[in-house]
């Protein structure tokens, strides 16, 4: 038989612990965000549906997407215990230069469509954690504005292969004159991918005010005023343009490149060369024979063809091909530092992430940027104590394997 009694007030105070919220609303938005998801969940709901779904949508029925997910969450770990790992440093070193994380920030286009921000937010959020950010050819933010907002962040220049050569190579000139000190190729866009939540939602870049859009705006103030009182979104690098990002893609982008285009951007770009979008060994040992210093194991977030190869389980593979002679690096799915972990321990030097950082932007401008890198890296350095390693350079295959 239990004995009740009142509780004293003394009892009950010691219980009651309000939280002092932090900040502005934005502030105290980003503060309950303990995922990615999370910040995915607070994109969904502040920015409007087009700018989302062009953001978190893949090609066609966006298989490639989900198997790139899926694979992650068929990692399974092999800890140790009773380790040490009151310190551990999760630093790197990325094209021969040192990196807090074992990670960057992936080139995304029209990075200024989630927020006004844009690509210099995101530079800045990067120089302060100390990651390499790339920035696109289809960027909002010029080469050299990103290099005068962060001066200090490690640049990379993400380089779409033009049928205007002479374009290309242009942008190419100018990348060198800011101090960018790695050129990252994409080589996975002969044509665009179906991209068909942008056609459903009738995206245009820029958006078009039409009946969809004004009825949104009234559910998204914040996002349209910010659109509308702000410099005009456009292409840093093309000044005009009035219909889709796919159909910009198909008038814009070389469907005739060859490895014989790698050969030739080596002959004229003394910095790192990084080539993105590879997607087999085979394909690896081209490049790299072309003269890439690294490659990106990438199906483009599986935005181009959909059912293409996914990246994490091709990875062993490409690391075998060629990891004595190149770095090898990884994209495509990864929403958790635990995902980053679970590459490098198969042998990527690093990842690289788009979405997570994306819908952190969407969520509060740089401050959900922020989080979002905070949020990663500190799931990387927790994974890396969960597994009993207080270093990078202790992750190995032995570390991980993928459950059938």
């Amino acid at each position: 038989m239990v004995e009740r009694r009142l509780p004293r007030w003394s009892e009950v105070g010691e219980l009651v612990r309000p939280r002092r919220p932090p900040g502005d609303a934005t502030d105290r938005r980003l503060a309950r965000a303990a995922s990615i998801g999370d910040l995915r969940e607070l994109a969904r709901r502040r920015a409007p549906r087009a700018v989302f779904d062009y953001t978190d949508g893949a090609a066609g029925a966006e298989i490639a997407l989900r198997r790139a997910r899926e694979a992650f969450r068929r990692v399974e770990f092999r800890p140790s215990v009773l380790r040490d790992v009151s310190v551990v440093d999760p630093s790197t070193v990325l094209l021969g230069r040192p990196s807090a994380l074992p990670l960057a920030f992936a080139p995304t286009g029209f990075t200024r469509l989630m927020h006004t921000e844009g690509e210099t937010a995101v530079g800045r959020v990067a120089e302060r954690v100390g990651i390499p950010h790339a920035l696109s050819t289809m960027g909002t933010t010029t080469i050299e504005e990103l290099a005068a907002a962060a001066p200090a962040v490690r640049r990379w220049f993400q380089l779409y292969l033009w049928r205007d050569r002479a374009a290309s190579a242009a942008l190419v000139e100018r990348a060198a004159a800011a101090g960018y000190e790695a050129l990252v190729l994409t080589v996975d866009t002969p044509v665009a991918g179906p991209r068909l939540r942008d056609v459903r939602n009738g995206l245009t870049i820029p958006p078009a005010l039409t009946l969809r859009t004004v009825a949104d705006a009234a559910v998204h103030p914040r996002w349209w005023i910010d659109l509308l009182t702000t410099e005009p979104l456009e292409f840093a690098s093309l000044r005009s343009w009035g219909g889709t990002v796919a159909e910009l893609a198909d008038r814009v982008f070389e469907p005739a490149a060859t490895p014989d285009d790698v050969r030739a951007l080596r002959q004229t770009w003394s910095g790192a060369l990084v080539v993105k979008g590879v997607q087999t060994a085979e394909d690896a040992r081209v490049v790299v024979d072309a003269g890439a210093d690294a490659v990106v194991v990438s199906n483009h977030g599986g935005r181009q063809l959909d059912r293409a190869p996914t990246p994490l389980e091709e990875l062993p593979a490409v690391v075998a091909a060629v990891g004595d002679r190149a770095e090898v690096y990884l994209d495509g799915g990864i929403l958790d530092g635990a995902d980053v972990v679970a590459a490098v321990a198969l042998g990527a030097r690093g990842c690289l992430v788009g979405r997570a950082y994306l819908y952190g932007l969407m969520a509060g401008g740089e401050r959900g940027v922020q989080r979002a890198a905070d949020i990663l890296a500190g799931d990387v350095t927790r994974t890396l104590r969960l597994l009993g390693v207080t270093s990078i350079a202790e992750l190995t295959p032995d570390r991980v394997r993928l459950r059938d």
